[in-house]
Formats: C-alpha cells, sequence, structure tokens
C-alpha cells in the first residue's frame, strides 16, 4: 500500500474522530494531535531514509517551502494571534468591557438582535480579522443571551457572519491576505469585486433565520451566562469593577485589536507581530491599574492577565495546531497540489474556472482553506491568470466564505467550536444547508456581476 493512501487514511479517521467528537466522548484535540504525528511520521519513514540519510530527513524536516518546521512557523503564526486575541478579549471580559457595548444594546426581540449582531460583526470582520472578531462577538453574546440553545444559533450565524465579511477585505482573511501580498489581487479591486457577493452571502441565511426564530429572548441576570463560561474557576460572584476602569480597559482592548492590521500595514510584519504588542500594552495597562490598588489586592490578583491566561481555550489551539500540521502534511506529498492539477484538466474553459473555484470552496470546509489557496497559487503564475483576474478573485470569495459550511472550516469557527463547544453534528444539522445557501447565492452574484462587466 502506498505511503500516501496510508497517510490520508489516517487523517480521515482522525477527521471522524474530530466530528464524532461528543459521540466518542473523546476531545477533538487528542485526534488531531495524533494525526498530525503520525501522519508526519508516516512519511518520513516510507522515504526509506532511515537510520542513515540525514540529507534526505533534513530536507523534508528543513525543507524551504514544504519542510516539517516551515509549516510549523506557518501554523505558529496563527496560533500566537489566535493566544493573544483570546487573552485580550478575556482581559476586557474580565474587567466587564464589553457592557459598554452590551448595555446599548437594548432590544429583546431575536430576529432583530440577530440582525444586529451579524452586521456588526460583518463590516468589524473586514475591518480586523475573522478570527478576533469571532472572538469578541461570542464573548459578546454571552452577555447578551442566556439560553444555551438560542446562544448556539447566534454564534452559528457570526461564523457566517464574520467568514463573509472577511473575504472581501485584504486583512479580513488569512486567504484574501496571502492572494494580497502574493500580487493576485489590489486592495480597491477586491473590495469592488467582492463586497457584494459577500453580503449576499450573509444576506440570505440571516432572511432565512429571522423565520425560524421567533419571540423574545429569555430573560436573565444580565451579563450572567446559563452555564458557568469560565469553568473549573469555582464560579464565584463577579468582580465589582470601576466604571472607568472597565471603560479604559475596553478602549485599550478595542483599540488594540484595530491597531492589528495598521501595523501590519506600517510595518509589512506578520499579524501575529501587532496582536502580541497589543496583548503587551494591555498587559502592562492592567499591571499598573491594579498595582494601584493594593489594598483590594485579593479582587484584583482576579483581574491580572496572569490569572486571566488559566482561563484561555488551551485545547483548542492545540486542536488547531494538530490539524493545520496534519494538512501541511499532505501538502508537503503533494497530494493537495495532485488535487488541484486532477480539477484543472477536468473543468476547462471559463466555467471550469468557476467549478473550480466553487469546489475548492467546499472543499475548504473539510481542508484548511489555507494550503488549498497555497495550491492554487503555486499552479497558477501571474503570466496565466495575471493580477486581479477573475479567477484570483473567485478564489478569494470561494476560499473565504466557503469554510462555513462545517464549523472546523474556518478559523473562526474552530473559535468559536471552542468557546461555546459546539457540537459537530449540531452545526451539521442546523447551520450547514444555510452557509450553503449563503455561499451559492454569493456565487451567483459574483458570476453575473461578470457577465454584466
Amino acid at each position: 500500500m502506498s505511503y500516501e493512501i496510508v497517510v490520508i487514511i489516517i487523517f480521515v479517521l482522525g477527521y471522524m474522530a474530530i466530528a464524532l467528537e461528543h459521540n466518542i466522548k473523546v476531545d477533538k484535540a487528542a485526534p488531531a494531535l495524533l494525526i498530525a504525528v503520525l501522519c508526519w511520521t508516516v512519511y518520513i519513514v516510507s522515504q526509506g531514509i532511515l537510520p542513515h540519510d540525514e540529507d534526505m530527513i533534513h530536507k523534508i524536516v528543513h525543507g524551504h517551502e514544504q519542510g516539517l518546521l516551515t509549516h510549523l512557523a506557518e501554523t505558529s503564526q496563527i496560533l500566537f494571534f489566535l493566544l493573544c486575541a483570546m487573552t485580550i478579549v478575556e482581559v476586557v471580559d474580565a474587567h466587564q468591557g464589553f457592557e459598554v457595548i452590551t448595555k446599548r444594546i437594548t432590544t429583546k426581540n431575536k430576529t432583530k438582535l440577530i440582525w444586529i449582531i451579524c452586521w456588526v460583526t460583518f463590516f468589524l470582520s473586514a475591518a480586523l480579522d475573522n478570527l478576533a472578531t469571532t472572538i469578541v462577538m461570542v464573548s459578546m453574546l454571552r452577555k447578551l443571551v442566556t439560553d444555551k440553545n438560542d446562544r448556539l444559533i447566534y454564534v452559528s450565524m457570526v461564523v457566517i457572519a464574520a467568514n463573509a465579511g472577511g473575504a472581501w477585505s485584504p486583512i479580513g482573511d488569512v486567504t484574501t491576505t496571502m492572494l494580497w501580498i502574493g500580487g493576485q489581487v489590489t486592495t480597491a479591486n477586491i473590495i469592488v469585486k467582492l463586497m457584494l457577493p459577500s453580503i449576499i452571502c450573509l444576506l440570505v441565511p440571516l432572511t432565512i433565520i429571522s423565520f425560524i426564530l421567533k419571540g423574545d429572548l429569555k430573560e436573565g441576570k444580565k451579563g450572567t451566562l446559563d452555564v458557568d463560561a469560565h469553568a473549573g474557576h469555582g464560579g464565584h460572584a463577579p468582580i465589582t469593577v470601576r466604571e472607568s476602569d472597565r471603560n479604559l480597559v475596553f478602549g485599550i482592548g478595542l483599540a488594540g485589536l484595530l491597531f492589528v492590521p495598521v501595523f501590519k500595514t506600517i510595518t509589512h510584519l506578520p499579524p501575529f507581530m501587532g496582536m502580541t504588542f497589543s496583548l503587551g500594552v494591555i498587559w502592562l495597562t492592567t499591571e499598573l491599574l491594579h498595582n494601584r490598588k493594593k489594598a483590594e489586592e485579593g479582587a484584583h490578583s482576579k483581574l491580572s492577565v496572569i490569572a486571566i491566561l488559566e482561563r484561555v481555550d488551551v485545547p483548542s489551539v492545540l486542536f488547531f495546531f494538530g490539524i493545520l500540521l496534519a494538512v501541511g502534511c499532505l501538502q508537503s506529498m503533494g497530494t493537495l497540489n495532485q488535487l488541484a492539477i486532477l480539477l484543472d484538466t477536468t473543468f476547462t474553459g471559463d466555467s471550469g474556472l468557476y467549478i473550480i473555484g466553487l469546489l475548492l470552496g467546499v472543499m475548504s470546509a473539510i481542508v484548511d482553506n489555507v494550503p488549498l489557496v497555497a495550491a492554487s497559487m503555486g499552479m497558477y503564475d501571474l503570466s496565466v491568470y495575471p493580477t486581479d483576474h477573475v479567477f484570483w478573485e473567485f478564489i478569494a470569495y470561494c476560499a473565504g466564505t466557503g469554510g462555513s459550511t462545517l464549523i472546523i472550516g474556518s478559523a473562526a469557527g474552530v473559535a468559536a467550536m471552542g468557546m461555546e463547544n459546539i457540537n459537530f453534528m449540531w452545526y451539521l444539522k442546523k447551520m450547514a444547508w444555510l452557509a450553503l445557501v449563503g455561499y451559492f447565492a454569493g456565487a451567483a452574484v459574483f458570476i453575473l456581476m461578470q457577465a454584466l462587466y
């Protein structure tokens, strides 16, 4: 049996274990970590390089483009971005900062609330990015929607809105950013061409869900949850935070998140550097803030970043680490490139470009969209499809929004899944069809726009 088939079998079995997490009662991080190590182990052992061929080992591990450490570096950027963003949000949440927004949202009507939440998410995702926006909005929903079942629907719609909002902005989604940095798309053009399709991608499922959600939200104590959002911390009564401190921490936290794309534009450093800087600023601020209140040390020690780090969802971060490394193995073996070449030879002509884009979008819900887009960029030179060609624009839309079909199909979905413990099968049954309808509706609008142009 070919080693490639063995690796694919390992990946599929691990993926099934992740999908059936709640049925087999094993946290999704465990199979993700196992398949990452097993896939790379089978790949390196199958080359027949053990025990003496140090050159081949060095090539597979340290290769400049497809080596294990190259994938580790790319994955680590996302992980550190995620860790820093989650920590900033937890700091703001611990200081009750989101009450600055939630107290201004007074509607109890489920339909009105979901429209407000989704459009705020959509535009914030374009200005920030879909991952950080999802973390912020899920934290806000914990304050606004006390019923767990209702909140799962809202959080799922936030994932759809965040991915749709990130697709039309060069800094809103990692795949669009890749195409932007690679020279495949330009800022103004990607906004003009993808904004309307992205709006439709959200508008269609949002309209449908409006007919499903009926009545008003269940009453609950403001700022509390029906389940302990930070299980394992004793469920103690919330600490009283002065309004001035709350507003200060909220302002610095939000400014820090919004500063990330500005930092990237100015310095050209990776986004995780800007997020790390923002975390450092809010950490320093809160330390100085609470050092002036030593008389209340017992209470405010729980508001320190060190204490708050215990609340960060580390298992979800490890899950993300494992799944991205496993996909990196498939990319290094050339499996993803072979799949892309097969699509290219099967579907030809202008219609073939749209079919390939749609299929890549659907596949991005199963396999991470980053290597799929990377494979597409590697297959087609700019001399074949120049900057701002319709192919690159459609790839940006499909890869950015197609991941909403499954809860683990995007970084936003993975973050939401970890924060709210969303069941994979629940999302598949309840929300996947909505995301899919919106995805194809937006694609249809894009294709119609090209025909009119």
